[in-house]
């Protein structure tokens, strides 16, 4: 009985994660539909909604996230008299690392919910098979917009996520624990280096369409009721964070092998 059980229950995770991948297929082959869903009132209130009304929170967050690095971090630095060197640590964790996740987790709360709700809502109401009765393509029309502006807006995000971070723990180190600005940003200009900056964003962009995909899918395969949106809501920010958590951790490892190897084997961040 529990082997049966078992059985079942993975034979219906394995037909939802190939519904998904479907889902993937149809999206990415809307993609060439450029007419169809690149329109001002489609794409551009996505992308003001996914980016511009996101940027107060992501500022908020990433200022107050490189704060508190700042706090916790300057004792145990000051006690080996190497106060300076810590906006480097700071800088390059917020770059490479914690800016992109924390945006990422923020907008799979804030926007990630917020598509699964409205799409679902749309399904619930029959407003998806009312749009196919007309020969509209709803993937085409409302999850291809979408989920170009995640991608291109959460790397856009994280980059002032970053900044506001950088400014953050630059304001409690310098400012308050009166730090040597010249040393402080030397150190950070020897950790932080292109490269760094670049891997954070190329992780921002897919957790962007992870994010985008994630919650659209939900959206279209929610249950009936409301129950089901609230749901299908839920199950789209916890996977939405397993998703960025797993691909953390994959990007990381694959991203530091490709500095390993553009550099030769030898990586150097402090003189």
């Amino acid at each position: 009985m529990y082997i049966a059980a078992l059985g079942h229950a993975l034979l219906t995770r394995i037909a939802a994660f190939g519904r998904f991948v479907r889902f993937m297929g149809a999206t990415f082959a809307g993609i060439g539909a450029v007419r169809t869903w690149a329109r001002r009132d489609r794409l551009g209130r996505q992308l003001f909604f996914v980016g511009t009304t996101s940027v107060p929170i992501l500022a908020i967050t990433g200022g107050f996230i490189g704060m508190i690095l700042a706090v916790e971090g300057f004792r145990q630095f000051q006690a080996i008299g190497q106060e300076g060197r810590l906006g480097g640590l700071i800088n390059i964790s917020i770059v490479k690392q914690i800016g992109p996740v924390l945006a990422a987790v923020m907008l799979a709360g804030r926007v990630g919910c917020s598509l699964t709700a409205e799409l679902a809502s749309m399904r619930v109401t029959e407003q998806l098979d009312a749009m196919r009765a007309m020969a509209s393509d709803p993937v085409r029309v409302l999850v291809v917009p979408r989920f170009v502006s995640c991608v291109v807006m959460i790397p856009v995000l994280t980059i002032v996520s970053n900044l506001c971070g950088v400014l953050g723990g630059w304001l409690v180190t310098v400012q308050f624990y009166d730090t040597d600005p010249s040393v402080y940003f030397r150190y950070s200009a020897q950790f932080v280096n292109w490269f760094e900056i670049a891997s954070g964003l190329v992780k921002a962009l897919f957790f962007g369409g992870g994010i985008g995909l994630i919650a659209c899918y939900k959206g279209f395969s929610c249950d009936a009721g409301a129950e089901g949106v609230g749901e299908a809501t839920t199950d789209s920010f916890v996977t939405s964070f397993l998703c960025i958590i797993v691909m953390s951790l994959v990007l990381a490892k694959v991203l530091n092998d490709v500095q390993y190897w553009y550099y030769g084997g030898v990586i150097s961040v402090m003189s």
